[in-house]
């Protein structure tokens, strides 16, 4: 055994540490996907949800046929009313031990001209969506004193990102809650991490950037690493381009040049690509 399979040392520490079942949104394809496969591959049954239901039942399928662990799918948009009581309702009997919120929404293009409805949608899932499940399952896994979330920010959150401006500043939103609550929950057993990426190559990227930027990692990479910051928190930045760019842009340059650093990385990014810049 390599300690990542079903009876693996990893699988193990995940599920005695936290618990049988994690939970991941956001998990249709990209980096989601690659959550509910890593996180199975560790022996955790998979609550998987997201709006494209045929996505969902061939991740959910790939889970159970690889790993043998129970894989359900619950077909919801996370920034829509009502998801919380949807969410209570498929974990009703199970032990979530790890939720990670992956979802987002990036439309790519200047503030100014952007679609009100697009914006809106930026705050219903990148802010109120980890807002209200977190808010939903917390409460279970600080009664039962163990538990772990993993929400995914960017490093376009460290500063203002031109182009994708609303995106970032949702980003920036999810680093501020995580350590937020890695100092409230740390000490009732629930390890709290923001996982802090540059560009990932999923489906989403492909389609708003010609090609790969500067430490462009491959989803898998990204969840295994954030799997590993388990414990370790408050902010995990996975890859060592990335590490060394946010040391950069947060601690060395002053902030007129991180913007201008990220303008240029922006730059390239398709305008075409509506709402499929996200991580």
């Amino acid at each position: 055994m390599d300690g990542t399979g079903p009876r693996g040392m990893m699988g193990n520490r995940l599920a005695d540490r936290y618990g049988a079942w994690a939970l991941v949104a956001g998990a249709s394809e990209g980096l989601g996907a690659a959550f509910a496969v890593a996180l199975a591959s560790r022996g955790m049954n998979v609550l998987l949800v997201a709006r494209r239901m045929d996505l969902l039942e061939g991740v959910a399928e790939d889970c159970r046929g690889r790993f043998g662990v129970e894989a359900r799918c619950l077909e919801g948009d996370l920034g829509a009313p009502g998801i919380a009581e949807r969410l209570l309702g498929a974990v009703s009997g199970l032990e979530i031990g790890i939720v990670v919120y992956n979802a987002a929404y990036a439309p790519v293009g200047d503030f100014a001209d952007a679609d009100p409805a697009d914006l809106a949608r930026v705050i219903d899932v990148n802010v109120r969506g980890p807002t209200t499940l977190l808010r939903t399952l917390l409460p279970a896994m600080v009664a039962r004193g163990r538990g772990a979330a993993i929400l995914m920010s960017s490093l376009a959150g460290n500063q203002g990102s031109p182009g994708i401006a609303a995106y970032a500043a949702s980003k920036a939103f999810n680093r501020v809650l995580a350590e937020g609550l890695w100092s409230e929950l740390r000490g009732r057993g629930i390890d709290v991490i923001v996982c802090c990426a540059g560009a990932i190559r999923t489906p989403g990227f492909a389609q708003a950037s010609a090609g790969d930027a500067p430490g462009t990692l491959d989803p898998e990479i990204v969840a295994r690493k954030a799997l590993r910051a388990l414990g370790r928190g408050p902010v995990a930045v996975p890859g060592f381009v990335n590490g060394l760019a946010a040391w950069l842009l947060v601690r060395l340059l002053p902030r007129r040049a991180a913007i201008g650093v990220m303008a240029g990385s922006t730059s390239g990014l398709s305008r075409k690509g509506k709402g499929k810049a996200a991580s």
